[in-house]
């Protein structure tokens, strides 16, 4: 039963801890100066930004963001 306090109250310090330095190194390296590009990130000329192109089966995509069919 020690065994098992030890290792929770190990994992109490050590999970927060590696959470801690995983944040410090993200921020050293930069990974948060531009969010607003990484956000953007996901669009492509595929699916612009602002443009729907997926739906819930059985709604219809409004036609504001209809596009013409690609040619082949």
């Amino acid at each position: 039963m020690i065994i098992l306090w030890l290792i929770f109250i190990g994992s109490l310090v050590l999970l927060p801890g590696t959470a801690l330095l995983a944040l410090r190194w993200a921020v050293r390296r930069g990974e948060f100066h531009n969010l607003q590009k990484a956000a953007l990130s996901i669009f492509d000329e595929e699916e612009p930004v602002g443009l729907v192109t997926d739906h819930f089966p059985g709604m219809e995509i409004p036609d504001a963001n209809r596009r013409a069919p690609r040619d082949p």
